[in-house]
């Protein structure tokens, strides 16, 4: 007889999982993909690398910003309302402080041009680890229905839309988000 699988990690408590999300959210301003990757998938475990895009592919489409989406599904996934309610506080309570603290030091410093040069800096390192954490989770593109040239195609095109043509992303997510759903159900019907 075979022995049952190994539990799967999870929080251990609400405590656990308030405090896993505000570490999350104190790590990862202007950018936050890849440190919820690295914690929740490498590091914790909570998700294997394939649950982590199913899950992160929900939370893009549902309303409201991608991470708080994703911190609700995986509270509810293990305490229900109540883990839902406890990862979005864990989230946002701390970075809320901090960022109306920011704020009001912005507002008096703001015309100061190391404090524009250092904006800038930043701005580059979180477009460096957006593109650190999509090349990482390309990787799950091989376990895609659609073949990935297709793939490559469609994100060109957004690419090109959004980046260059500057359209909006109203217009550009539905048709390109609605043809990638058409053309994965017609490889995958029987």
């Amino acid at each position: 007889m075979s022995a049952p699988p190994p539990a799967r990690p999870r929080p251990a408590s609400l405590a656990d999982l308030f405090v896993s999300f505000t570490v999350l959210a104190l790590q990862g301003f202007g950018g936050v993909l890849p440190v919820v990757q690295r914690e929740i998938v490498e590091r914790k475990r909570w998700l294997t690398h394939e649950e982590f895009v199913e899950d992160w592919a929900v939370a893009q489409i549902m309303p409201g910003p991608n991470v708080v989406n994703l911190a609700m599904m995986l509270g509810t996934r293990w305490f229900g309302l109540a883990g839902a309610l406890t990862a979005m506080a864990g989230l946002i309570a701390v970075p809320l402080v901090l960022v109306l603290l920011l704020a009001a030091l912005h507002a008096r410093y703001a015309a100061h041009p190391a404090v524009a040069g250092a904006l800038r800096g930043m701005a580059a390192v979180s477009a460096g680890l957006i593109a650190a954490a999509g090349l990482k989770l390309s990787t799950s593109l091989a376990k895609n229905p659609m073949p990935l040239p297709w793939c490559a195609a469609i994100a060109a095109c957004a690419f090109v839309l959004l980046a260059w043509l500057r359209a909006p992303l109203v217009w550009v997510l539905p048709p390109l988000g609605g043809l990638g759903c058409v053309l994965a159900w017609r490889r995958l019907r029987p």
